[in-house]
C-alpha cells in the first residue's frame, strides 16, 4: 500500500507516495497515481534518504 510523504501539505500538493516491501521500494507522484512508478532496491532507497538527510 502506498503511503504519502510526511512532508506533504494539507492540500496534498507536491508530494510523493512510497510503497516499501522487502524486495523493492516503489515511488510515485500522488497527483498522478495512475502514472509511472519508480522502483529501486530498499538499500538504494535508504542510501537516497541518507544522502538527503532524512534517515
Amino acid at each position: 500500500m502506498f503511503r504519502r510523504s510526511s512532508y506533504s501539505t494539507e492540500s496534498g500538493n507536491n508530494c510523493v507516495e512510497v510503497w516499501r516491501t522487502t524486495e523493492s521500494v516503489a515511488v510515485r507522484d500522488s497527483k498522478v497515481p495512475e502514472g509511472g512508478v519508480v522502483r529501486v532496491s530498499p538499500a538504494a532507497f535508504d542510501h537516497l534518504l541518507k544522502a538527503l538527510g532524512r534517515a
